[in-house]
């Protein structure tokens, strides 16, 4: 008897611990919470979308220069589309907006020859999104 009792308090003892230990291990898990603080403004949040949009876009058209043979970026047409977003041209070559556009190049090398078709279909010189951001090599 004495032997069946003993692997059940060990393991009962293990449960309890691992019971109690669970909520800490959860919060250790989690991502650090933003420190409290107003929400952004309707202008904020916009600029902030715009900057989104821009750092995509420069993105975009770094994986298509590197990675689409047949296809090359118009530089001049992105520059001029940024800073419509109002976002200037040079804030993407540095910092987070630099950061977030290489972010987005690798994201489109998971699918290559699916990301060359659809940045040809939406940013070509017909394109639906943005004509004339991508021409033909």
């Amino acid at each position: 008897m004495k032997r069946s009792a003993l692997p059940t308090r060990s393991l009962m003892t293990l449960m309890v611990a691992g019971a109690l230990a669970a909520p800490a291990w959860a919060q250790e898990e989690r991502p650090p919470e933003k420190p409290p603080g107003p929400p952004p403004t309707a202008a904020e949040a916009k600029a902030e979308r715009q900057k989104n949009s821009a750092a995509k876009l420069a993105g975009l058209l770094a994986f298509v220069e590197t990675y689409c043979r047949d296809l090359k970026p118009n530089f001049e047409r992105l520059n001029s589309v940024v800073a419509g977003l109002g976002v200037a041209p040079d804030d993407l070559a540095q910092g987070d907006l630099n950061l977030r556009s290489r972010a987005y190049t690798e994201i489109y090398t998971k699918d290559i020859s699916a990301n060359c078709a659809r940045a040809a279909e939406n940013f070509g010189e017909t394109g639906r999104t943005i004509p004339g951001l991508i021409a033909k090599r």
